[in-house]
């Protein structure tokens, strides 16, 4: 799989989670695709930040816009190399500080296999 393809993955998950589309986003990852978020880990310690599958995912994204309606994420960089794309971009949410945050994608066979969030 070519750069172009992992950057256009990347791209269409961050259009798919801004536009809190939960079917699109989900359906970027393999059925059994691992999330790791400290997020996740402070707000459900017994998963230990790691979550697997798409009812997973999808519990874990609907939840994060159940409580933040207000959730955006702009895009600041892209880095992409035939399996593996690394974006970085703003956290924002109407009343708390921006944050920055950075988020690598593992792909194979054109699906997010594992994804690891790290916050500035």
């Amino acid at each position: 799989m070519a750069a172009d393809v992992t950057r256009r993955i990347a791209l269409e998950w961050m259009d798919a989670f801004n536009a809190k589309d939960l079917n699109r986003l989900v359906g970027l990852y393999a059925e059994d695709a691992t999330h790791f978020s400290p997020k996740l880990k402070a707000a459900q310690p017994e998963t230990n930040g790691l979550i697997t599958g798409h009812a997973a995912l999808g519990d874990w994204w609907q939840g994060a816009y159940n409580r933040l309606p207000t959730l955006f994420y702009k895009m600041q960089t892209i880095t992409a190399d035939a399996d593996r794309v690394f974006i970085e971009y703003i956290r924002e949410v109407e009343g708390e500080e921006d944050m920055a945050v950075a988020e690598a994608y593992d792909i194979k066979d054109g699906k997010i296999v594992f994804s690891r969030v790290y916050h500035g």
